[in-house]
C-alpha cells in the first residue's frame, strides 16, 4: 500500500505506524523493485548500499525494501543502523547508489528513503517521479529467476576516518562541547568521529531511539534546542552540536547559550574554505542570508543560489565544482565529501574554528551576523498557491518578484520568502532585513496575510 503524497519533492516520507498509515511493507517492496527498474541496476552497477535509522518501523519498512531489490536480481550492500551522511559517504566510497531509511526531523511515527547515485550524486525528480508511477501504478514486476545477494558492511571506521581526513583537530586548545544527539543517529556516529578526540565532551540523549522520548528530532524548532542551551550554561561549555534524526543537519549554540544561525555558520566556513582555495565556488539556497553572499564576495569567491533542497543543492554543487555550500536549515555540503551533505564534517569545522583561538565563539560569528533574520515561521493553510498569490498582490510595487523556490519579494535591504515545504503540510515563512524593526514589520505583515480566514 502507497500514497501518492509520500513522494516528495527529494524523497520519500509518510507515516508508517498507526491505524492510518501512508505507506506499508508492501509499498516499501514495491519502490525497491521500481528502483532496480529505474536505475536500471543489473545492467549499471549491479547492487545498491542501504542504511537505516533508528525508527521503530526502519527494520522491517527497509528490510521489505531490500527484498524489492534482490528479487529483480540486483545485489545489495546492507551497512545496518547509519546516518544519512553516513550512507552518503558509503556511496561514495563504494561507488554504488544508495538508499537510506529514514525520515529525518519528522515524528516517529513517520518514515522515508533518501536516494542517491553512485558518488552520492543526487537522484533526478524524473527518477523518483517514475519510481512513484511505477510502484503505485504497475503490478509489482515478478521475481526474475536469479535473485541478487545481500552483503553486510560496517562502514562506521571508515567514515570517522574520513572525516578525520578532513579536518585537522590535533592542535587545537580543548574545548568543552555539548552534543545532543536528540536519540537519533548522531548517537551511533558521535563515539566513532569526536569521541576519540582530545575534547571534554558531554552527550545528551545519545541512545538511539525512535520514540524520540526527550524532545522532537527537529533542531529547527526552537523548543527543541533548549535542552542543550540549558547544557551549555550549566557546564560552562565553548559551543553544543545539535544533530537531527539521522544527524546530516548539526546546529551550533555558543557559549552563551544562544543558537549561532545557519548563515551564519555558513559564512564562517565558506570564509575558511575560501581562504584555502581562493575563488571557489558556494552554493546557498534561495533563503540563506545575504550575508553569505557578501562574505563570499569578500573573499574573491563566487555564489551560487539554488532552490531548497538537498537534491537541488547537490546538483548545483557537481555542476559548478563548488568547495563548499549551506542551507538555512543547518544543511552543509563538502566537495571533500563528493558534494553531499554532513553534519558531522561541519560540527568539525567548527570546532576547528573555535579550537583555534580563545575568543569565544560568539565573538567569531560577531562579523557573519549583518542582517536580522525571523526564523522559518509554519503555518497550515488549505490553499499554498493562493496564499501566495495574496502576498503577492499585496507587496505589488514593493520589491522584486520571482517564483523559483515559493515567492520572493526582494527589497534593497530586505526579503521575504514564502514557500510550501518540500516534507510537510505547511507554508513556510522566512523573513530578512537589515534592522530588526524593518525585519518585524515585514514578518508581521506576511504572516497576518498568510493567516488571515
Amino acid at each position: 500500500m502507497i500514497k501518492h503524497g509520500i513522494f516528495k519533492a527529494n524523497d520519500i516520507r509518510g507515516i508508517t505506524e498507526g491505524t492510518e498509515p501512508e505507506w506499508d511493507e508492501d509499498g516499501a517492496y514495491a519502490i525497491g523493485a521500481a528502483l532496480v527498474d529505474v536505475l536500471d541496476l543489473t545492467h549499471a552497477e549491479g547492487s545498491l548500499v542501504v542504511g537505516r535509522d533508528m525508527r521503530v518501523s526502519s527494520p522491517r519498512m527497509s528490510q521489505a525494501f531490500a527484498r524489492g531489490v534482490l528479487s529483480r536480481g540486483a545485489d545489495i550492500v546492507d551497512i545496518g543502523l547509519a546516518s544519512t551522511d553516513e550512507l552518503w559517504f558509503a556511496s561514495g566510497r563504494l561507488g554504488l547508489p544508495g538508499a537510506m531509511f529514514t525520515a529525518s526531523h519528522n515524528p516517529g511515527e513517520y518514515n522515508g528513503t533518501k536516494f542517491c547515485l553512485a558518488g552520492a550524486k543526487p537522484i533526478h525528480p524524473a527518477q523518483l517521479v517514475e519510481i512513484a508511477d511505477r510502484a503505485m501504478n504497475s503490478a509489482v514486476p515478478a521475481a526474475v529467476e536469479q535473485p541478487g545477494t545481500r552483503t553486510e558492511q560496517d562502514l562506521l571506521p571508515a567514515y570517522a576516518e574520513h572525516l578525520h581526513s578532513l579536518v585537522d583537530l590535533s592542535g587545537i586548545r580543548r574545548l568543552k562541547v555539548v552534543a545532543d544527539a536528540g536519540n537519533g543517529m548522531a548517537g551511533h556516529t558521535l563515539p566513532a568521529v569526536l569521541g576519540v578526540l582530545d575534547l571534554d565532551l558531554i552527550g545528551l540523549y545519545t541512545d538511539p531511539d525512535g520514540t524520540f522520548p526527550n524532545h522532537a528530532p527537529n533542531p529547527l524548532e526552537p523548543e527543541n534546542l533548549v535542552d542543550a542551551q540549558a547544557a551549555v550554561r550549566e557546564h560552562g561549555a565553548d559551543l553544543a552540536l545539535v544533530f537531527d534524526g539521522d544527524a546530516d543537519r548539526c546546529f551550533i549554540i555558543d557559549e552563551r547559550g544562544e543558537v549561532v544561525s545557519p548563515s551564519a555558520v555558513t559564512a564562517m566556513i565558506a570564509a575558511q574554505e575560501l581562504a584555502r582555495e581562493p575563488g571557489a565556488t558556494i552554493v546557498i539556497n534561495k533563503i540563506t542570508s545575504r550575508s553569505v553572499a557578501e562574505v563570499v564576495a569578500e573573499g574573491g569567491g563566487e555564489t551560487v543560489v539554488t532552490k531548497v533542497g538537498h537534491t537541488f543543492v547537490k546538483a548545483a554543487m557537481a555542476e559548478h565544482g563548488a568547495i563548499f555550500g549551506g542551507e538555512h536549515s543547518a544543511h552543509y555540503y563538502f566537495r571533500e565529501f563528493w558534494g553531499a551533505d554532513t553534519g558531522m564534517l561541519a560540527g568539525m569545522h567548527v570546532l576547528a574554528l573555535a579550537g583555534a583561538t580563545e575568543q569565544p565563539l560568539s565573538e567569531l560569528v560577531e562579523r557573519f551576523n549583518r542582517y536580522a533574520a525571523s526564523g522559518e515561521i509554519n503555518s497550515r493553510v488549505d490553499d499554498a498557491v493562493a496564499v501566495m498569490d495574496r502576498v503577492a498582490d499585496a507587496f505589488t510595487g514593493r520589491g522584486e518578484q520571482d517564483r523559483v523556490d515559493g515567492l520572493t519579494i526582494s527589497g534593497p535591504d530586505w526579503w521575504v520568502n514564502v514557500r510550501a515545504s518540500n516534507t510537510e503540510p505547511l507554508l513556510r515563512l522566512n523573513v530578512e532585513a537589515r534592522a530588526e524593526d524593518q525585519m518585524a514589520a515585514l514578518r508581521d505583515e506576511a504572516l497576518g496575510l498568510i493567516r488571515a480566514s
